[in-house]
């Protein structure tokens, strides 16, 4: 397996690990700063077990954050869980979804301007064709929301391109940033709690500590390891997996029946992103075969 290959199959792992985060969410149920502290915390605890654990089975110090730019990683995933939490509650789910497909345009141009990784045409096309799907997703959605929403929609968009992108220039393992990183949420949703008299209440306290200690870590670390294989807008358009996965969990699982606009655009999202990695497949396949045939 090429390295390109490999970065492919963990950040599709990934995207697809982070797409049971909503449904994981509405079966733990309570309101957003209970669910959010607590399925951040469980994630924060899950990395420190994990690291403990692979020590103990390797015998080797691990590490959980490589300097300072691993803390400046995970502080600036502690932040986009809080930018996002913030503008699901003052906007429109649909504008939230649809700011957020700008996310990998983001990566492409924060990669290509510090980075100097000059995205190519087809990855280029690829982002507007996902754009376009998500779009079409949300389109029935989208309305005039709250400009504070809205722009807290944005922050988070460009905070994960710059996470993606300060990942890349690391160039060292940074999959416990996002774990760590939940230290951010988990003390401002119990701050928030606290200040308004209410408890930490959730309906079913087991899903969330399942999605924060297992789902969770497998989908951040694979989305945080993936940028030492490929580009960082590579890596970005695999998080919109969600947008396309999420609503047929809960169709499975709730029984609630996605739009026909969702299937429209999911099948179009999907169709971009698998024919963009057959292709980079392709290219990377014919760039390795002169040096596998060479003595």
């Amino acid at each position: 397996m090429t390295r390109h290959a490999k970065g492919l199959l963990l950040t599709a792992i990934g995207g697809v690990a982070l797409s049971f985060d909503i449904p994981m969410i509405k079966l733990g149920g309570g309101d957003a700063w209970s669910a959010m502290a607590v399925r951040a915390g469980s994630a924060f605890i899950a990395a420190l077990l994990i690291k403990q654990i692979a020590q103990w089975l390797t015998g080797r110090t691990i590490t959980l954050l490589p300097g300072r730019i691993g803390v400046v990683i995970a502080a600036l995933y502690g932040l986009t869980v809080v930018a996002f939490v913030i503008a699901v509650k003052n906007t429109s789910a649909a504008n939230v979804a649809f700011i957020i497909a700008f996310t990998p345009a983001f990566t492409a141009m924060t990669a290509w301007t510090f980075l100097g990784e000059r995205p190519s045409r087809a990855t280029l096309l690829t982002i507007a064709v996902m754009v376009l799907a998500v779009g079409i997703i949300v389109s029935d959605g989208l309305q005039a929301g709250s400009l504070f929403g809205d722009a807290c929609a944005m922050a988070a968009a460009l905070l994960i391109a710059a996470v993606i992108t300060l990942s890349r220039a690391a160039k060292a393992d940074v999959g416990f940033a996002p774990m760590i990183g939940g230290i951010v949420p988990t003390v401002l949703g119990l701050a928030v709690l606290g200040s308004l008299g209410e408890p930490v209440r959730v309906d079913n306290a087991a899903w969330h500590v399942f999605n924060g200690m297992v789902l969770l870590p497998i989908a951040y670390w694979c989305l945080a390891t993936g940028p030492r294989y490929i580009s960082a807008p590579e890596v970005s358009m695999f998080y919109l997996l969600e947008t396309v996965l999420a609503p047929v969990w809960v169709w499975l699982i709730f029984s609630e029946a996605p739009r026909p606009a969702v299937l429209i655009g999911g099948a179009l999202l999907i169709g971009a992103l698998g024919a963009h990695a057959l292709w980079q497949l392709r290219v990377h396949g014919r760039r390795v075969q002169p040096s596998a045939k060479s003595p």
